[in-house]
């Protein structure tokens, strides 16, 4: 067996067998195959896709090359959260202490950005001192101790995703909906939840650009979840417009606290929906009953206590958190009302402005970002200011403003 004819075959659109897979992905952990050779084969997988037996089989050979977490210590429900991903997209510091303030464990392996969507855990190492990585032990304690808790993936959870999701963020194979759903599926099962709440993001800013590939990962995973007796519930939300009004990491983390201390909006829409969905599955209510819940305790700031006591738990000073000094205004150039905004467009702006990566070494800048002073339905005026750039330098930066903003 040797890589370059599993890369053959699997680019000829055969079914590789869990041999020549456990080869593959196995060796490169190992690092006896190079980086150009898996980029390869996952662009043919991203080319040709998979089975459902290729795809059930990947998933295994991820969860099995490191070790399972057991919370059967936990003495109640734990539901885990994951979205595929979009532009502005920091729901998850909302739901997650919204869920735990509760009374259900919310405990969560997140991973960081990929292409030009924003991830977790850089948004939460945008707070000075927060401690991302935790032990298995650590883990285990802040759930007991609190409910919550955070951590990107351990040396020892699913480490075959781990390098996997570094090299699909820069070899343009992000994008492939059997890779999506064996990097989510293998992290959430390992990770040891009893429920699993998806929230898949369609749209020109999300990883998914059409309702039909979002229904395909959708359907994949609740497959995968029924195969691994694992309750899985999958939703569809949109991302043609970005995420709220703040994209960029430390930017974000602002905008969940806001939402948090009691701003209205849609991004506090879509937090009460997610929640309450999440605790009418864990606690098998209704999810009238559950809105109401979560709606009692974002309104009497019990997320929002949650969140700071997780925060500090992990180590972060919330106040710490600092944007650019370096700030540029874009203006309007015309009067009406905005119709659209670009997601895309502001999310490739937004890596451009040191906010993600665009190679695998890249380090990000967490103060850089964008907010979106005019949102869609907004009237403008020739001269107001569309939208405050936070840039690494002083720099100008030029651009088409009509590539960002849809005025009519």
């Amino acid at each position: 067996m040797n890589i370059i004819e599993i890369i053959n075959k699997k680019r000829l659109n055969k079914e590789l067998t869990k041999e020549e897979l456990e080869y593959a992905f196995n060796n490169y952990l190992k690092k006896n195959i190079q980086d150009y050779q898996m980029s390869s084969l996952l662009m043919a997988i991203c080319i040709n896709g998979m089975t459902d037996q290729e795809i059930f089989n990947l998933v295994d050979i991820f969860i099995k090359s490191g070790d399972v977490l057991d919370l059967s210590c936990l003495d109640g429900v734990k539901v885990d959260k994951h979205s595929t991903g979009g532009v502005g997209d920091k729901i998850t510091l909302i739901i997650a202490p919204l869920v735990a303030s509760c009374g259900v464990y919310v405990p969560k392996m997140s991973g960081r950005g990929l292409g030009i969507t924003g991830g977790t855990i850089d948004k939460l190492e945008s707070i000075k001192g927060f401690k991302t990585s935790l032990s298995e032990k650590e883990f285990l304690q802040e759930l007991q101790d609190i409910g919550l808790a955070i951590t990107s993936q351990t040396s020892n959870l699913c480490p075959l995703d781990k390098v996997i999701y570094s090299l699909r963020d820069v070899t343009g194979t992000t994008e492939s909906i059997p890779l999506i759903a064996t990097s989510i599926m293998s992290k959430k099962i390992a990770g040891g939840a009893d429920k699993i709440f998806i929230d898949i993001k369609c749209g020109k800013g999300a990883l998914l650009k059409t309702f039909e590939e979002a229904s395909k990962l959708k359907d994949l995973m609740e497959r995968i979840g029924k195969f691994y007796q694992k309750t899985t519930i999958c939703e569809i939300s949109d991302m043609n417009i970005p995420l709220g009004s703040n994209i960029g990491n430390s930017l974000e983390v602002m905008e969940a606290l806001d939402v948090l201390k009691g701003k209205n909006g849609p991004l506090r829409d879509l937090a009460l929906n997610i929640a309450s969905e999440m605790i009418s599955i864990s606690k098998n209510i209704s999810k009238k009953e559950a809105l109401i819940e979560v709606t009692k305790s974002l309104d009497e700031k019990k997320a929002l206590n949650k969140f700071l006591e997780f925060v500090k738990y992990q180590g972060g000073d919330i106040d710490s958190l600092e944007v650019s000094d370096f700030q540029e205004e874009i203006k309007s150039s015309k009067s009406g009302v905005v119709t659209n905004i670009n997601a895309l467009n502001i999310g490739k702006l937004s890596c451009y402005l040191g906010a993600g990566r665009i190679n695998k070494e890249d380090k990000i800048n967490y103060t850089v970002g964008i907010i979106l002073n005019k949102l869609v339905g907004d009237e403008v005026q020739i001269g107001d200011t569309l939208m405050t750039l936070y840039k690494k330098n002083k720099q100008e930066i030029v651009l088409n403003v009509a590539d960002y903003y849809d005025i009519k």
